[in-house]
């Protein structure tokens, strides 16, 4: 299993970040790709690049600013978890993480680079 972690540094507060990432079934009105997101149970439906992808909310911690979810039918991976995590930033901002346990290896860095991209989008969608 490997392990990758994204990360940007964002002007907008912790609050304002957690506030946006906190909701899980709605990462399509900001997530770069998501034709469309519904729920179903304690799990999201994905439309994305023609794929069906399944994801399980694991927890999801306000206190903590972490949001854990796992992938669980649609993509071409054996394991999956996947944290993002809010944290303080300087001057008042916020620096957010978004890291990933997957196998096969090779899944990893390509999860990496989509969740780099979609931080970006996150920041604009926190507003800065």
């Amino acid at each position: 299993m490997a392990t990758a972690t994204a990360e940007l540094a964002m002007t907008s507060a912790p609050e304002t970040v957690w506030a946006v990432v906190r909701e899980f079934y709605d990462i399509g009105s900001w997530m770069p790709g998501i034709e469309s997101c519904e729920a179903d149970g304690d799990e999201r439906v994905l439309a994305t690049m023609g794929m069906t992808i399944r994801e399980r909310l694991v927890r999801s911690d306000d206190a903590a600013r972490v949001l854990v979810y796992s992938i669980t039918a649609g993509a071409p991976i054996e394991s999956h978890e996947a944290t993002i995590t809010v944290h303080g930033g300087e001057g008042g901002g916020s620096r957010v993480t978004w890291a990933v346990d997957a196998k096969p290896d090779e899944m990893a860095e390509l999860m990496l680079a989509v969740y780099q991209q979609s931080l970006e989008a996150l920041k604009k969608q926190a507003g800065g």
